[in-house]
């Protein structure tokens, strides 16, 4: 059931749940008899909502440490006969099992070999072997549905635009492209898809400053982005500032205005007042559209003029809602499109995807392709995927 939500099989579930298991209760029953009790008797009340609190404090730390772990889960996908296969699999660890570890020779040694691939993974099999390739310039990563995208600045250091909505995913992203420090960190808008992950940026790397949207909208993930980022410096960048950081150069140049009728989805008001960067990697120029719809296309189309790139990050997960002539007037060679595989929302939908291919733009989705890497070789612009 997991498998079939997630697309992943967790290996470090069980040991996470028996390291919780003795805090659920109280957590639970705590929780509610001071939530009961507290309009009665508020001391008491708050001292046992305060103790459900740590319980669930601790839950919270365990899952997140747990999910950081390199080798914490596998991807697997949702498909009918995976699942399938994999119901099989638990049919045969099942059976098997109790007969391999009888002894206790065995049960240490599977114990450790389990302990070792979750702490040192192996390489994989297939692309991921040669992960992350040399000379990436950036990476959209696979962090499900939402966006979270890498900017190589130099040697063990990157631009991040956007954070994703799980810390564990961004973080392991991270790790597998060697980078300890996050000179800046872009939260195009404060929608949690791309915002519920900025811990995982921030998880044991030095991270200079967060730059934000003005748009404080919704208020409880600007709010949220102020907690997680307590002691890093936030602020609002100016329209048209240019800022370098390495081999990172970048100007914003959105949001720009909006202008027509509000027909894009629900949200658009935020959508809209992405923050929109024109980047510029080892000589490849990147337009990074965060979630902008029609009304802010246009107003991109407007103040831009003619603006050419080679790579667009597709806004909004490749919604159907795009202003085709802006998309196609780019000229880019590359799409990437960042989606969860088999989300709820349709994305990316069709009619974009071909709109993107009949402009002539090699289209990648991180869906479907892992992680997406964009590099030069030969003086060409090239991709490579972790799949």
């Amino acid at each position: 059931v997991v498998a079939a939500v997630s697309g992943s099989v967790s290996l470090v579930a069980v040991l996470a749940n028996v390291l919780v298991a003795g805090v659920v209760g109280p957590a639970t029953v705590l929780g509610l008899l001071g939530g009961l009790i507290w309009p009665i008797w508020p001391l008491l009340g708050g001292a046992m909502g305060r103790v459900a609190g740590w319980c669930a404090d601790w839950i919270i730390h365990i899952a997140d440490r747990a999910a950081a772990l390199p080798g914490a889960s596998l991807g697997w996908a949702p498909g009918a006969f995976s699942l399938a296969s994999l119901t099989l699999l638990c049919v045969l660890v099942a059976w098997g099992a109790p007969r391999y570890l009888a002894g206790a020779r065995r049960t240490l040694a599977g114990a450790s070999a389990l302990v070792v691939g979750m702490v040192q993974p192996l390489p994989l099999l297939g692309p991921v072997l040669d992960w992350p390739p040399d000379g990436w310039l950036m990476v959209a990563c696979d962090v499900g549905q939402g966006d979270a995208l890498v900017l190589n600045s130099g040697p063990g250091a990157a631009v991040v635009i956007d954070a994703g909505p799980d810390p564990g995913s961004v973080d392991r992203c991270l790790r597998r492209l060697g980078i300890d420090r996050v000179p800046v960190i872009v939260l195009t808008h404060f929608h949690a898809d791309h915002i519920d992950g900025l811990t995982g940026v921030l998880r044991d790397r030095e991270v200079g400053e967060v730059l934000v949207t003005g748009v404080r909208d919704p208020p409880h993930g600007a709010d949220q982005v102020d907690r997680d980022a307590a002691g890093i410096p936030v602020r609002v960048p100016t329209y048209a500032e240019v800022a370098q950081v390495g081999a990172v150069t970048w100007q914003v140049v959105g949001p720009a205005g909006s202008g027509g009728d509000d027909h894009g989805e629900e949200g658009s008001a935020a959508n809209n007042a992405s923050l929109v960067l024109l980047a510029e990697v080892g000589g490849v120029r990147i337009l990074l559209t965060g979630d902008a719809e029609p009304e802010a296309q246009q107003g991109l189309a407007r103040s831009l003029g003619a603006l050419r790139v080679d790579v667009l990050k597709v806004p909004h997960h490749g919604s159907r809602y795009q202003d085709e002539e802006f998309l196609a007037g780019l000229g880019a060679r590359l799409a990437v499109v960042s989606a969860g595989q088999d989300n709820d929302y349709g994305h990316p939908s069709l009619e974009t995807l071909e709109s993107l291919r009949r402009a002539g733009m090699e289209v990648r989705r991180t869906d479907l392709d892992g992680d997406v890497a964009v590099l030069v070789r030969e003086g060409q612009l090239r991709v490579a995927t972790s799949r």
